[in-house]
Formats: structure tokens, C-alpha cells, sequence
């Protein structure tokens, strides 16, 4: 048994045997069949039996007369038998037979209730027959065998203890009606184990217990008997799964105890808080600013590890972890390991100690700058991925990010999932250091060679080249004329004759077109193309074969306030201004969208591509015509003194003549 102390006290083992008068055949058939085997007047009626009292220890022997006492208290626990009937007639001598025998049957059955009275709290041994469904069959040495509920000699794992053959410790409480004893082998460990715990409890001294199993509230300990483990009384702190306790060996404290009902409640927690005590004591003698200590990981959150530095507990921030980056303290520390802490600070009043794992290692970042130089060839391992950039670990608490922009001479990589991922080992150059800020910044597409950098030989201005429209804005269009290269089609280089509000009027993303290279910046990585400079210049054209005072023919395309607009070519437009619009000064202008009239250029402006036409110069002009004809026939004639050279006369200066005369 485990944990009894005490030694065991000595087992009894009961003798209840009677000497029982032997009755032959014929006095068992003439005993009389109405005879009730209850009735205590049978008794009284037969003087000459002798009867004597049983002592519980020694064999029973007939005596001269039964003691009242006893023949008061004697109960027939069994029914006797019916008896055959006999002849009406019979004799005196089988009658007091038959009394006899029911007389020591009745004995027997009395010495066997004062024996189980007798021995109501002492222990007794018993030899284990057999299991059945319910109970223990244990041979206690009485009539009929002793029954001990399979519940009492389980253990913690639902198994019977004892097999059949091994000898046990019980104590009898009572017969039956069914048959048979019922005894206790928990009562008998009650009382076997009751004064080491009663002296435990009043030295509150410690017990070793086996948790055998897990009830309402708590768990069972088995401590030489079953005793009451509450859950709140387990550990310091709340324990959320009991089951991880059974079958363990655990030292408890007895702190309330009941003899009469047998109730027994222990306690860890007060052990535990004792021991805390105790070690909190000398971690405090320990215990400064820069102190090292050692200690064990109780608990991890996500924001640090509780560390036990024995009796107290400090908190070591995930930040103070390690000088690299940790998503969750688990990376670094598991719960139970013994690990080496700095103590960083200590509130003495509220008994709140912050320690630092990293400080016991130089700053990796005080010496970086030496270490990573501005153009060094680094390897390193992706920690993370972000929107913007990717964080390599260059070493422990050493890392880098790796720009989206500096991943590819493309501009096409909108992620950089697609170009790397956590684990990944890569090779980057360093581009900055900054340890006070403790960043480096890295680059990977300068380890590969840059397309832009001889871009001006490979498309110098003028080539025609083709790819493929990635993008569209208000501004332009993008084409992507080899891998990585994009290179812009403004909105004004788009047409020569329509005016473009959006790049999607002339193409549409994703086509293939055709475009002139019209410059390239590599240090600015810009490409300039045009696709209108596919077709010659309609401007060039009119400008080379117009001039100022020719009169073309046009259509009013619309009008505005101050004058229309009018198309005098594919895709060349003038202005006639409200002032030249009208044929006689002052008139309101007669021209609206759709009509056509024969206008004269009074402005070229090649630079800005603008022409300013004339209605009103038109209609003069014809209207002068044919005197204009009279006056060079006259010259020609020689009526007019006054030579004239056609080289330097114009027609506007006939004209401007021609009305001086009529004034």
C-alpha cells in the first residue's frame, strides 16, 4: 500500500463453526411441518438444549442455557428449509430433535450477526476468489464470502488492482439480504492510514499521492486512501487540462480532514507557493540591473516569454529577444527551456523585473558599415515579403530590404511575390548603410546588366520599331518594345490632324503598333516615340506650297465667339477671326458650321502651325478685279505717265490704290 507509515495492525481471521447435533432420517420426518423456524416460543419450549454464547475468536461450545441477551438479539437470516410431513402421530423424542436442530441453526446465525457486530471497524485479511461485474469476491472467513465494489480496487487506469489468490485488507459492514458481505477495502485503508494523516496534517507536513483519477472539481489522490485534490488547488496558477496529471506522483498538503465521514481534502497549491517563497527570497539577493540570471520559460504570448528566474517571474519582450526581427517569441525559445537573461530593469515596489536576451551579444549593427560597404556583393536569406520590397537576412539581426524598384530593370513587376518568397536564398548588392537607423538597402537587378545603358546605340533617333501597347494614361500610351523597356507615345505624337483627348482613340491596349524612337534619356530611363511621325507632316506640306495672300478654299468646321475655324486642308486648320469674317466692317459674321467660302491667308505662323484667313479680303479682291484689269491696260498703253513694276507692285498695293481713288 502506498505511503502507509504506520505498521499494519494484526488481521483476524473469524472461526464461526458450530458443533450442530446430527439428526437422523426418521426424526427429520416426523418433525412437525407447521413449525415456523421464526417463532421464538420454540425456543422457550425446549429447556433441555443447551445453549452457549459465540465469542468472535474461538469456536463455539454448547452451554447450559442460552444468555437472554443473546436469544434477544438473534435474527434467522436464511429461511430453514420446509420439512416433509410426517404422520399425524408421532413421538415426543423426534419432536424435541427437530427443536434441537432449530435451535443450533439459530445459534449459528446469532454468533454470525455478533461476529460481523464485533468486528464492525477492525481490519480484517481476506484471500481474493474472484471478479464479477460488480464486486470483488474476497473469502473473509465467514459463512459466505465477503463483496467489495469493483470501484474501490481500481486503479487509475479503470484496471482491477488485485488478482485472484492475493490477500487484501477489508473491513466488514454488513450482510446482505442478497447473500454474501458486504466489506470495504477503502475503509479498511481509512483506517490503517488515518493517524499518519491526522499526524501530517496537524505537522502540515508534506504526502507523496498517485492521481488515480478525475472528478467534479478536481482530481482524486490516492494518498494510502482517496482524498480530494481541488482544481484551484493544483498549481499557482489556473490549470486548464486536469487529465495530463493522472497517474503522476505528485506531494500534496492534507488540509481538511473529516474522520467521521471519512473525507480527506489536500492541497499542491500551498507547497508550491511555499517553495515560490522560499526561492524568491534568494532571487532577490540576486536580483539588480545587470544582473545575468538563469532561467526557465514558463509561458510564451505574443509579445514575449515568461521566464521563472526562481520565485519571480520577468518578462522578456520579443524586441529584446534577439537585434534581428521574430514574428512570434516560439522562433527563438520553447516553453521549458533554461535560457541566460540580462536583467534590464527592476520595480522593486510591484516586484516587475524586464529582462534582455540579445544584450548578451554585441550590437551586430555597430560595426556594419565596415562590414557591408556601399557595393558589396552580400547573400542572404528572404525573412519576409511586402507590398513594397522584400527583408533579406544578411546574419542574425542583420537585414536588408530589397526595394520593389531595385528587384528588375522592369517596370512590369507589380508584386514582388512573383519574383521571391520567405526562404528564398538570394545574392544583392549593397546599395546603402544607415546604423543608426539600421537599414541597408539592397538591390538585385544590379547584378544583371542594364538594358538602358546602351540604349542610345541600339535605337538611336529615328528608328522604327514595333512592340506591343502595355498601358494607357490621359498623357500617353506606353509600348513595350523589348523586355523591360517602355517607352512613351505622347498624345500630341499620336496624329497630325486629329485633335486626341485619350490615347484610346487612336489604340487600344494590348495591339501591336508601329512607332518612331524620337529620343532616349537612359539616365532617366525615358524613351520617346511617336506613331504620327509615320506619316509625313500635312503642315510641312501646306507650308510649302502656301504663302500669305494666297486665297484657298475652306470649310467651317465650327464656331466660337471670337471667329470659326475652318479646314483648308486634310488635317490643316486656319482661324477667321470675327473681324475678317463679316464683307463689309461692322457686320455680324455670316459664316456657321458646314458652309464653304473661299478665304485668303493673311497669317502664317510656322512654328506654332497656325493660319489666319480673311473672308472680308476675299470679297474685296473680287470686287476690284476688273479694275484692276483696266488700270494695267492703261499702263500698257501708255495713257498713264507713270511707269509701274510689276516686280515690286502687288496686289495689295492696287488695291489700297484703287480705293485712295475713289476717295
Amino acid at each position: 500500500m502506498p505511503n502507509v507509515l504506520n505498521p499494519e495492525p494484526e488481521s483476524i481471521t473469524l472461526n464461526t463453526e458450530l458443533e450442530t447435533p446430527t439428526l437422523d432420517p426418521a426424526t427429520e420426518l416426523d418433525a412437525p411441518s407447521s413449525e415456523s423456524t421464526s417463532n421464538p416460543e420454540t425456543a422457550e419450549a425446549q429447556p433441555a438444549v443447551e445453549t452457549q454464547a459465540l465469542d468472535a475468536d474461538a469456536p463455539t461450545e454448547p452451554v447450559a442455557q442460552a444468555a437472554p441477551a443473546q436469544q434477544e438479539h438473534t435474527e434467522l437470516q436464511e429461511p430453514v428449509p420446509h420439512v416433509a410431513h410426517a404422520p399425524a402421530e408421532h413421538s415426543p423424542e423426534s419432536a424435541e430433535d427437530f427443536s434441537a436442530a432449530l435451535e443450533a441453526f439459530e445459534r449459528e446465525q446469532a454468533a454470525e450477526a455478533a461476529a460481523v457486530e464485533a468486528y464492525g471497524d477492525k481490519v480484517v485479511s481476506g484471500t481474493v476468489l474472484k471478479q464479477t461485474e460488480k464486486h470483488l469476491v474476497v473469502d473473509v472467513g465467514l459463512k459466505s464470502e465477503g463483496l467489495v465494489p469493483i470501484e474501490q480496487v481500481l486503479d487509475h487506469t479503470g484496471a482491477v488492482r488485485f488478482q485472484p489468490g492475493e490477500v487484501i485488507d477489508v473491513v466488514i459492514e454488513r450482510e446482505e439480504s442478497e447473500g454474501g458481505y458486504l466489506v470495504s477495502y477503502e475503509k479498511a485503508q481509512r483506517l490503517r492510514v488515518w493517524d499518519t494523516i491526522e499526524k501530517h496534517a496537524n505537522d502540515k507536513t508534506p504526502m507523496m499521492g498517485t492521481v488515480v483519477s478525475r472528478v467534479k472539481g478536481g482530481l482524486t489522490v490516492d494518498i494510502g486512501l482517496k482524498a480530494f485534490l481541488p482544481g484551484s488547488q493544483l498549481e499557482i496558477r489556473p490549470v486548464r487540462n486536469l487529465d495530463g496529471y493522472l497517474g503522476q506522483q505528485i506531494e500534496v498538503r492534507v488540509i481538511k480532514l473529516n474522520k467521521k465521514r471519512g473525507n480527506v481534502v489536500v492541497s499542491r497549491k500551498e507547497i508550491l507557493e511555499e517553495e515560490q517563497n522560499a526561492k524568491r527570497s534568494t532571487t532577490l539577493e540576486h536580483l539588480g540591473e545587470g544582473a545575468i540570471l538563469t532561467g526557465t520559460v514558463k509561458n510564451l504570448t505574443d509579445y514575449g516569454a515568461f521566464v521563472d528566474l526562481g520565485g519571480i517571474d520577468g518578462l522578456l519582450h520579443i524586441t529584446d529577444m534577439s537585434w534581428g526581427r521574430l514574428t512570434h517569441p516560439r522562433d527563438l525559445v520553447n516553453v521549458g527551456d533554461e535560457i541566460q537573461v540580462k536583467v534590464l530593469k527592476f520595480d522593486k515596489d510591484k516586484q516587475r523585473v524586464s529582462l534582455g536576451f540579445k544584450q548578451l551579444t554585441p550590437d551586430p549593427w555597430l560595426d556594419a558599415s565596415e562590414r557591408y560597404p556601399v557595393g558589396a556583393h552580400v547573400h542572404g536569406r528572404v525573412l519576409s515579403v511586402t507590398d513594397y520590397g522584400a527583408f533579406v537576412e544578411l546574419e542574425q539581426g542583420i537585414e536588408g530590404l530589397v526595394h520593389l524598384s531595385e528587384m528588375t530593370w522592369s517596370k512590369r513587376l507589380k508584386h514582388p511575390s512573383k519574383l521571391v518568397k520567405p526562404g528564398d536564398e538570394v545574392d544583392t548588392v549593397v546599395l546603402s548603410v544607415n546604423p543608426a537607423d539600421r537599414r541597408i538597402s539592397l538591390g538585385m537587378k544590379q547584378l544583371m546588366e542594364n538594358p538602358w545603358e546602351n540604349l542610345t546605340e541600339r535605337y538611336p533617333a529615328g528608328t522604327v520599331v514595333e512592340g506591343r501597347v502595355r498601358n494607357l494614361t490621359d498623357f500617353g500610351a506606353f509600348i513595350e518594345i523589348e523586355d523591360g523597356i517602355d517607352g512613351l507615345v505622347h498624345v500630341s505624337n499620336l496624329s497630325w490632324t486629329k485633335r486626341v483627348k485619350h490615347p484610346s482613340e487612336i489604340v487600344k491596349k494590348g495591339e501591336k503598333v508601329k512607332a518612331v524612337v524620337l529620343g532616349v534619356e537612359p539616365q532617366n530611363r525615358r524613351l520617346s516615340l511617336g506613331i504620327k511621325q509615320l506619316q509625313p507632316d500635312v503642315w510641312e506640306s501646306f507650308f510649302a506650297t502656301h504663302r500669305v495672300g494666297d486665297v484657298v478654299h475652306g470649310k467651317v468646321l465650327r464656331t466660337a465667339q471670337f471667329g470659326a475655324f475652318v479646314e483648308i486642308a486634310e488635317g490643316v486648320e486656319g482661324l477667321c477671326h470675327i473681324s475678317e469674317a463679316s464683307e463689309v466692317p461692322g457686320e455680324p459674321s455670316k459664316l456657321e458650321a458646314g458652309q464653304e467660302h473661299d478665304f485668303k491667308i493673311i497669317k502664317i505662323n510656322v512654328e506654332e502651325k497656325k493660319v489666319g484667313l480673311s473672308l472680308r479680303a476675299v470679297s474685296g479682291h473680287e470686287a476690284s478685279r476688273s479694275e484692276v484689269q483696266d488700270y494695267k491696260a492703261e499702263a500698257r498703253g501708255g495713257s498713264h505717265k507713270q511707269s509701274v513694276s510689276s516686280g515690286t507692285t502687288t496686289l495689295g498695293d492696287l488695291i489700297n490704290w484703287r480705293k485712295s481713288e475713289n476717295h
